[in-house]
């Protein structure tokens, strides 16, 4: 149930410095999936305690490209992207020990 919820972690420059600097972790999440399903999901897989979720629906782009039949264009899907802030002194470690 959990992995249907949660669909990957986002891994960007900015969610690094947030989960450093501040215990928050960002994931692209399930679009009907709700902040209590999203808390319990987390809770579930990492084993941590989470404080606090905020969500947010990512609107979908546009986006051109050029062929050599012409331009195609087209636009990215939207997504749910979910901020989960942990209580204190909580970690996740997506990428294990390297």
């Amino acid at each position: 149930m959990a992995k249907q919820i949660l669909i990957k972690p986002v891994i960007t420059e900015k969610a690094d410095f947030l989960s450093e600097k501040l215990a928050k972790y960002t994931f692209v999440v399930n679009k009907n999936a709700n902040k209590i399903e999203i808390k319990k999901a987390v809770a579930d897989l990492y084993s941590v305690e989470v404080a606090k979720v905020n969500t947010m629906i990512v609107p979908g782009k546009a986006k051109n490209r050029n062929t050599r039949t012409g331009v195609v264009k087209g636009r990215t899907s939207s997504y749910k992207k979910a901020v989960v802030t942990l209580a204190e002194g909580e970690t996740i470690n997506f990428f294990g020990d390297i």
